[in-house]
């Protein structure tokens, strides 16, 4: 269903981005930020999920400036290499990988005309509530199980536009109690759990769950239809 293209960034690097497009013309649209797995076969599918719902769907690389054409797995040894990549992009000069965001939502408004939307997943997630709290051009936020986004310096910023998260309730990388910290401390967000495991989103993955995945894409289409459209 869908293609690559290249994004400019303001810094003048050229990053790829897969675009999906809806089969009748988009009235808004939603950035994908992936896991720690690059824009792999998962990530192109989500996207392509929400070009069938009509929305114009991007998923930036958001390796590329460490690395180009990633694209990985999900057994202990790609883990290990997409983690070393998440620390290399972590480490850039900030405003770092956000430019490439910025990128595809700009480009998103540009081709849609509508507005934009973002949904992470994992390591996406945290940079989706990044997204939300830091970029411009908006208008709606869904992290799904953001390592690091329930951290104290995470918490504390604020996000510029609604926000809807999804957590698993037997995620051992973010404990419950920092979930209920970070619900306190944006009491405006809307913050779901699930009895799952991190990455229940995925059905490429052993931590699936077919009912939780569900559950979080009915609600997420429901936000974004009231935000968006």
């Amino acid at each position: 269903m869908g293609s690559f293209i290249k994004l400019h960034a303001a810094d003048g690097t050229h990053v790829p981005a897969y675009v999906a497009q809806p089969a009748t013309p988009a009235k808004a649209a939603v950035v994908v930020i992936q896991e720690i797995f690059g824009v792999n076969t998962h990530i192109r599918e989500v996207a392509d999920a929400y070009a069938s719902e009509g929305y114009l769907a991007i998923a930036p690389a958001m390796f590329h400036r460490v690395q180009a054409n990633v694209e990985l797995g999900y057994t202990e040894a790609d883990m290990g290499l997409g983690m070393g990549f998440k620390t290399a992009v972590e480490s850039l000069a900030s405003p770092g990988a956000l430019q490439d965001i910025q990128s595809a939502i700009d480009h998103a408004h540009a081709t849609c005309g509508g507005k934009v939307g973002i949904v992470g997943y994992c390591w996406g997630g945290l940079l989706t509530w990044r997204s939300a709290c830091l970029l411009t051009g908006l208008s709606a936020a869904a992290p799904y199980y953001g390592g690091g986004m329930t951290t104290e310096p995470e918490a504390a910023r604020q996000s510029k536009v609604p926000v809807m998260a999804h957590f698993a309730e037997e995620d051992k990388w973010i404990s419950m109690d920092s979930v209920s910290a970070f619900k306190t401390a944006h009491p405006a967000a809307q913050v779901f759990t699930y009895a799952a495991h991190h990455g229940f989103n995925c059905n490429h993955r052993g931590a699936w769950e077919a009912q939780a995945a569900a559950l979080a894409k009915q609600r997420t289409l429901a936000f974004f239809k009231a935000q968006l459209l």
